[in-house]
């Protein structure tokens, strides 16, 4: 890494005494073109914070001056904490800091406070050691004695600098502020020697830097703030947007820079002969003569056995440290780390040059003036076999497999005696992905129920050493949050077995292995069941805006963010043939700028799919952003799925049949690790209740709920065990449930109806009534669903027309609501009362609810009741038809079938209905409806 020149102020000055590590007191220089001073604001108008920001900067005699003076209004106390404290930065090793002003404006008042015997104190602050960079900078404070609200504080200083490097060459960068920033006045000045060889160049469109002579001098002068730029796509790529600065240097060309940084990558004599670094190169040549092989070996030792840090102190903002003093300190920036490199490489005698980029800059690089500043980072372009080989010191974990990969450059400048131009680099897939995932899913015990499975997760490049020292650093309960937070991004939510993680040290990776159990991620749709593959076209997205007329002719650049492989492997279940792949089981070459591959297979109850995704920057002309558009959106529609045969078992004859096979024994020992890994946590204990209890062990369930209401008690687990506990007839601890939970929330409308009803099955129907009576007098937008539950409760009393009543109200009160008319219409079937307008209460129901599965089994019962068996056998199939494992519907079926001669088709459906409902035949008997 460079250190940037983007600076506010810069080299020593003529006729000012180098000082090195202490500011220098003394006017500013003749040179300096004096600001206005600051304005009162205009009456009606608030004036800016920042009353003046004066940038004025002179290249003369391989030196730049850099001279700032700001007026800053000190409107509040907020803006005094902020400028209270004055901190001017330096590089003591290539010039100077040279304070000019600071004072106080109070009104007419003008206060000196360097005549007050106020100085700074100078501190050296490594700011930046967060970031690795120990840059040498010295900063000169000053608390600010006696600054109020309302006062105006300026500041006036210059930094020098002077860079030997350049051997009398110069270079700056001026920002250009625009608005909206609101400065009331601002300039960027520059001065330089006529008859000097100066370029310069702006980038802001329309902005003319004209350059005008002034006593011998050249000058451009600019009024700031500019013009508020105009809005840009962030997807534009870098070349298409002006950037908001001022180049100045005196380097002919990319050539003249290549050339002048040339000396400090030769590589003679540095590694000397015996030391341990010829050592190490000894080694390397020793163990094979495969060039590529040294040269991945030279490059692993460089990346893994020095650390990175910036140097930017002693010379080291271009200059790098030397390979023997790298190797020691086992410490260097790019610079340092690419010296090194090349020194080894040249004794292995392999072909390697140093070259220049820019980590920010993009395709723009080649619309820079010529000059150091516009690279930030350096690395090797080694040449074997006629093969340029790109060779990043500053990376981690590349390997002999890696050596191929593209940088993420799109220019570099090669750093030659005999100069260079700029090269591009090319842009391809790495060889290995920065991430390979590869997820087993096992779901042999069948569909809607849990599967179990596997996800290992290998990582390469910083995120490797990232994740395996993170994970070193913390205790166990946090390591496997870490770990299954980082597998989840890969595979979902799921409930989670266990973590490893281990590094591959040969392979420069990082492998986290995560077991657990998943959703079953099976969805319903037109009677099939379907599970997605897709990895890669789903988390597509191109959605350029290019409606603004200015913004129509430009290209979209896409991410460059790495690679990505994914291999899905799905257990299907046991003994069930009929599945199928749907949608594409191959991919393009690319979609929306993304390479991508695919293969797809489905043989001997396994699908098996594998991707990749390499997002490397590429380009899209904006002639063709529709048809790139059009082609995602289409491969959206074709998205990768398994699915099930249209006759797949219903969820509980799967159950049944699974318990049979013995395929519920894993996912049960699979809930057991999870609750051994941690017995204190109580969501375990509630999501094994859950498959407990969707697996008809009830008992099971219960016990589980009271695990985790013994540890960590809840509303939502009481009323959970409340259900499960009226399931096997223990109507009072139920009823004890429930009035524990209403008394957590009496409020709640669930709570309410599930307290009312098991108070009626208790006998309570008094209690049960007085309890909705008084939130239906309440009234408020609840009050119809009292209203429904007081229906409910009247019919378990046998009060069917007050039950008819209730709802009655309801439903007047709310018309068109469709759970509403389905509850009177199914309280009038049981209760046998108005059965023709019962069926226009559920024919309305079904002709306005979102699912009328509810609707058509009620209808059904009102049949029923009406002695219109067929009838109610169609609605019976067309609600099974949405919810095949309905237990009603079952129920009323095999009934029906009985009464019909078909016993053992409704014997069939009863033991259905009763394994999933075991008080059912309760329930009917109450509507006069028996087998």
């Amino acid at each position: 890494m460079f250190r940037p020149i983007l600076f506010t102020v810069l080299v020593a000055a003529s006729g000012v005494a180098h000082a090195g590590d202490k500011p220098i007191y003394a006017p500013a220089p003749d040179w300096v073109k004096p600001a206005p001073p600051p304005s009162a604001p205009v009456a009606g108008e608030e004036a800016p914070i920042m009353l003046a920001f004066d940038q004025q900067q002179r290249l003369q005699d391989g030196q730049v001056w850099a001279y700032l003076e700001s007026a800053t209004r000190i409107a509040s106390a907020d803006v005094l904490t902020q400028a209270g404290t004055i901190q001017l930065q330096w590089q003591p090793d290539d010039g100077d800091l040279i304070i000019h002003r600071v004072s106080i404006v109070r009104g007419d008042e003008q206060i000196d406070l360097l005549k007050q015997s106020s100085r700074f104190t100078v501190l050296r602050r490594e700011t930046q050691l967060e970031a690795l960079q120990m840059n040498g900078v010295l900063t000169a404070t000053m608390a600010v004695e006696g600054l109020r609200v309302g006062d105006v504080l300026r500041v006036a200083y210059s930094v020098t600098q002077s860079d030997k490097v350049f051997k009398g060459g110069m270079q700056t960068m001026l920002p250009l502020a625009a608005e909206p920033t609101r400065i009331g006045f601002a300039r960027a000045r520059l001065l330089w020697k006529a008859g000097t060889d100066l370029k310069f160049r702006t980038y802001v469109p329309g902005l003319a830097a004209k350059p005008k002579d002034v006593g011998g001098y050249r000058e451009i002068d600019l009024a700031l703030p500019l013009a508020k730029p105009p809005e840009w796509p962030g997807d534009a790529p870098m070349r298409t947007r002006g950037m908001p600065i001022l180049d100045a240097s005196t380097f002919a060309d990319w050539s003249a820079v290549s050339k002048v940084m040339a000396p400090l990558y030769r590589t003679d004599g540095l590694i000397a002969p015996g030391s341990p670094l010829a050592a190490e190169v000894a080694r390397i040549a020793k163990a094979d003569t495969d060039p590529r092989k040294r040269a991945a070996a030279a490059l692993e030792l460089v990346q893994g056995q020095v650390r990175y840090l910036f140097r930017g102190m002693d010379g080291g903002n271009y200059t790098p440290q030397t390979p023997a003093q790298t190797w020691s300190l086992r410490y260097g920036d790019c610079k340092a780390k690419t010296l090194l490199l090349l020194a080894m490489l040249h004794g292995l005698g392999i072909e390697a040059e140093a070259v220049m980029a820019n980590s920010q800059l993009g395709d723009a690089l080649p619309q820079r003036l010529p000059l150091p500043g516009a690279f930030d980072h350096v690395l090797v372009r080694a040449t074997i076999d006629g093969k340029s080989l790109w060779l990043d010191g500053t990376g981690q974990g590349a390997r002999f497999a890696d050596l191929d990969d593209s940088l993420p450059f799109s220019w570099v400048l090669p750093v030659r005696d005999t100069g260079a131009e700029l090269m591009a680099l090319p842009r391809r897939p790495a060889n290995r992905p920065d991430m390979a995932v590869v997820l087993e899913v096992d779901q042999a015990a069948g569909l809607g129920l849990p599967a179990l499975y596997r996800a290992t997760i290998t990582v390469r490049g910083p995120m490797a050493s990232q994740l395996a020292t993170t994970a070193g650093q913390l205790g166990a309960k946090e390591r496997h949050e870490m770990l299954y937070g980082f597998a989840q991004t890969m595979i979902g939510e799921g409930m989670p077995i266990g973590e490893t993680l281990v590094q591959d040290v040969a392979a420069g990776t990082t492998v986290v292995t995560a077991t657990g159990i998943a959703q079953s991620g099976w969805e319903s749709e037109q009677k099939r069941r379907s599970r997605r593959l897709d990895r890669t076209v789903s988390s597509l997205t191109f959605e350029p805006d290019r409606t603004r007329p200015a913004w129509r002719e430009i290209p979209v650049a896409t991410e460059s963010s790495g690679s990505l492989a994914f291999t899905t492997t799905l257990k299907l279940p046991v003994g069930v043939t009929g599945f199928t792949l749907d949608g594409d089981t191959t991919l393009p070459e690319s979609l929306a700028g993304v390479r991508l591959r695919r293969t797809a297979t489905l043989a001997n109850g396994v699908a098996t799919v594998d991707e990749r995704m390499d997002t490397i920057g590429a380009e899209i002309a904006p002639a063709d952003i529709p048809a790139v558009r059009s082609r995602l959106a289409l491969a959206k529609t074709r998205l990768l799925r398994v699915v099930a045969p249209e006759d797949y078992p219903t969820r509980r004859e799967v159950t049944v049949a699974a318990r049979k096979a013995g395929l519920l024994k894993p996912i049960d020992d699979a809930y057991a690790k999870v609750i051994a890994a941690d017995p204190k946590e109580a969501l375990s204990y509630a999501n094994r209740a859950n498959y407990r209890a969707g697996t008809y062990d009830w008992r099971g369930a219960i016990a589980d709920l009271d695990q985790a209401i013994s540890i960590e008690p809840n509303l939502d687990t009481y009323l959970q065990r409340a259900g499960l506990l009226t399931t096997i007839r223990e109507e009072a601890k139920a009823l004890a449930d429930v009035e524990t939970a209403y008394g957590l929330d009496p409020g709640s409308t669930q709570v309410v109806g599930m307290l009312a009803s098991l108070k009626a099955r208790n006998g309570k129907v008094a209690e049960a009534l007085a309890l909705l009576d008084e939130r239906i007098a309440a009234g408020g937008k609840e009050k119809s669903s009292y209203l429904n539950i007081k229906g409910d409760v009247l019919s378990r009393a046998g009060r069917g027309a007050e039950a008819v009543a209730a709802l009655d109200t309801a439903v007047a009160e709310k018309p068109g609501n469709p759970e509403l008319l389905n509850a009177r219409c199914w309280t009038k079937a049981i209760n046998k009362i108005g059965l023709d307008t019962a069926l226009k209460d559920c024919t309305r129901s079904i002709e306005l609810g979102e699912s009328p599965v509810a609707a058509f089994d009620s209808r059904a019962m009102v049949y029923f009741q009406m002695g219109r068996l067929d009838d109610a056998l169609g609605d019976i199939a067309a609600a099974l038809d949405i919810v095949p494992d309905l237990p009603a519907s079952l129920y009323l079926r095999g009934v029906i079938r009985k009464r019909n001669g078909e016993a053992a088709l409704g014997d069939a459906d009863l033991a259905a209905a009763r394994q999933m409902s075991p008080r059912i035949d309760e329930d009917y008997a109450r509507y006069g409806v028996k087998p």
